[in-house]
């Protein structure tokens, strides 16, 4: 009853005229930057964190937190769309909701990541409220070893997101890896792959990376398209309508992504992205009929985006109530915190009530108002499909090249992401998926890191990753998860390998 309490009294200063007007700008910029692509809310929340310097503490954190929401909602636009992911997280969107906008279902995908963006969020919201001692208490459970065998499941996981071999799945995810090196080591300060090349000290782009594998290929696929457009008529609020099959289907999808989700963005250092390619995963594990994924599959759209809009609010927990931020946003809203002179931690939840739990209600207020937003919009969104090729293409690269050079403010990444872009086309044509890499990709450096700093903990003994509970269960369900895909397959190749005619019984 006391959070109930608490929460009524944040919708109180939630709903101010003054706090609900910056919640506005906050989520309308948000969704605008998350439409652009490239651009994201670190790089947003960057250039207008001076303008919350004269602001009210609430109103300013309202409005930075509704730009971090906001971009998730939008990501999603350019996604499906364009096959541009708008934000890094919503890379695995392109897999199933650009085909689906193929086929003329781009007004349904849309709606179906809305809805499951707002039902992510609002259960991502509750758990805010409700749970979050426990969670606390859970992300704090968690070190190095546990961390390090948490993300060797999603890299053997990662190979199934793979329409095709299993093995050029894990070749995906090793590649990934090996470009995650490339860069300073944390350790040392070593510089590893860089090959004397400057910009390439830093490491290379995700975003670069990303909208490279699935802008530029999908671009350069279809360079010989014929045809004015992918779709033609009226875009009517009918069509927007997911079908009754779909709806059904999507339910379970929802309810397991948005459980990924708000587990993921309750632990730093893994955050949205990481949410969502493993919902993709444990989707097309838990389906009957896994050959639909990446053709067309609703699944493959509502499970991600229920996950990452899920991670995107259970994110702020960590960061207000320990003062460890999840990701580089999150540590950009920590820094907004300190410069009004709030100290994140427990204490917080007592000496800024007013603050926290005004935050807290802005959350539902923002989610709302980017239903509200975005539901006349998706009509408009799709005509966007309706503009010739000739047109569209050219526009769309020089939106990528924006996007990424804004990021450092480097024409290096623009290359990068031509070269990405070429590498993903030829891979595609060869059978190599680009979601496997980019998940080895991101969490490639974060499972090198914590492995490290486990063995430095333990004096270099393998064993703490058995011994310890949680790492030791972690690693046996990975263990369990290599042996069920080994007799899959060979359950699969028996079926398949003909019985030779002399040695059947006659």
């Amino acid at each position: 009853m006391e959070a109930l309490t608490n929460l009524w009294g944040g919708f109180e200063v939630a709903l101010r005229p003054n706090n609900l007007m910056y919640s506005f700008i906050g989520v309308f910029v948000g969704n605008l930057i998350g439409v652009l692509p490239g651009i994201g809310p670190l790089a947003a929340i960057s250039m207008l964190l001076p303008i919350t310097y004269g602001l009210d503490p609430t109103a300013a954190l309202m409005m930075l937190a509704g730009i971090y929401y906001g971009a998730q909602y939008g990501g999603a636009t350019t996604s499906i769309l364009l096959n541009v992911p708008g934000v890094a997280s919503h890379a695995v969107t392109c897999l199933d909701g650009h085909p689906m906008a193929k086929q003329g279902k781009a007004g349904q995908a849309l709606f179906m990541a809305m809805f499951a963006s707002f039902i992510g969020a609002c259960v991502g919201i509750v758990i805010m409220v409700f749970f979050s001692p426990l969670i606390v208490d859970v992300a704090l459970s968690f070190g190095p070893a546990e961390y390090f065998a948490l993300m060797a499941l999603g890299l053997i996981a990662a190979s199934t997101l793979a329409r095709g071999s299993p093995i050029k799945g894990v070749a995906s995810v090793i590649i990934g890896l090996i470009l995650g090196l490339v860069g300073t080591d944390v350790n040392t300060g070593m510089q590893r792959f860089a090959f004397d090349v400057p910009e390439l000290t830093d490491g290379l782009s995700l975003v670069g990376i990303a909208m490279g594998l699935f802008g530029v290929s999908d671009i350069l696929a279809s360079v010989n398209r014929i045809g004015d457009s992918v779709i033609s008529g009226k875009v009517t609020m009918k069509s927007l309508r997911p079908d009754k099959g779909d709806l059904k289907k999507s339910w379970g999808a929802i309810a397991r992504g948005t459980g990924i989700g708000a587990f993921f963005g309750m632990l730093p250092g893994t955050g949205s992205a990481i949410a969502s390619f493993m919902s993709y995963a444990t989707e097309k594990r838990v389906s009957k009929t896994p050959e639909r994924f990446g053709l067309g599959a609703i699944e493959g759209v509502a499970g991600p985006e229920a996950s990452n809009n899920a991670a995107a609010q259970t994110a702020f927990i960590p960061t207000m109530t320990l003062g460890i931020p999840g990701d580089a946003t999150m540590a950009l809203m920590l820094g907004a915190l300190i410069i009004h002179g709030i100290q994140p931690g427990p204490q917080m939840l007592t000496e800024h009530a007013d603050v926290f739990w005004g935050l807290i209600a802005s959350f539902w207020v923002g989610n709302l108002l980017l239903v509200l937003l975005n539901v006349p919009l998706i009509g408009l969104w799709v005509k966007m499909l309706t503009i010739p090729y000739r047109i569209i293409f050219p526009s769309v690269l020089f939106f990528i090249a924006i996007g990424v050079y804004s990021g450092n403010n480097n024409l290096f990444d623009v290359g990068v992401t031509l070269i990405a872009g070429v590498l993903g086309f030829a891979g595609a044509r060869l059978g190599f998926e680009a979601a496997p890499l980019i998940l080895g990709f991101v969490l490639g450096p974060l499972m090198e890191e914590n492995f490290r700093r486990t063995l430095l903990l333990s004096r270099g003994d393998m064993a703490v990753f058995i011994e310890r509970p949680i790492a030791g269960s972690i690693t046996a369900a990975t263990v369990a998860l290599i042996l069920w895909v080994l007799i899959s397959r060979l359950r699969a190749n028996r079926v398949r390998v003909p019985v030779p005619a002399a040695a059947r019984a006659p």
